[in-house]
């Protein structure tokens, strides 16, 4: 892969996050409920499938299913006018992963509250980005690159 390949391909829609975050609200959003009612179960079950979609987007995966499903919606958009650099949602993503994972670790070890407690956590930073593109953890991706804690990439 050429650098001018590589940095096309780290420049992503800015509308593919603030979509997959949509659904993940929703998805979180009936996680807290299921975990409230008591459904436990359930809760892990679907704990389990966001942490891996998260999972998904951290590895920056072409199996991420809300990566895949805007693909085939985007044909039917206006062209996109404004790209940004795939790294901080990217980021985002492993601080989902690692949010939920932990609530899905305590959930399993018998930490009931752990579980509808990182949902709700995940479901604020997913539903700001959705509702209002404040994606929190390109922010803090952001303020790390600026404390000089990561890198920025080839293609910012």
């Amino acid at each position: 892969m050429t650098s001018a390949t590589a940095a096309h391909r780290s420049q992503i829609d800015v509308r593919a996050p603030r979509f997959g975050a949509a659904i993940m609200s929703l998805l979180l959003a009936v996680e807290i409920v299921l975990a409230l009612i008591g459904a436990t179960a359930a809760a892990l079950i679907l704990l389990a499938a966001i942490v891996a979609i998260f999972a998904l987007g951290a590895l920056d995966s072409p199996l991420h299913p809300w990566s895949a499903l805007f693909r085939t919606i985007r044909p039917r958009l206006a062209p996109t006018t404004e790209t940004e650099d795939a790294a901080p949602p990217r980021f985002a993503q492993l601080v989902g992963l690692i949010i939920t994972g932990a609530g899905l670790i305590l959930g399993l070890i018998g930490v009931g509250p752990a579980i509808p407690v990182a949902a709700a956590l995940a479901f604020i930073a997913t539903f700001l980005n959705a509702a209002i593109g404040l994606c929190l953890g390109c922010q803090i991706h952001g303020l790390l690159v600026r404390a000089g804690v990561i890198h920025r990439t080839a293609g910012a």
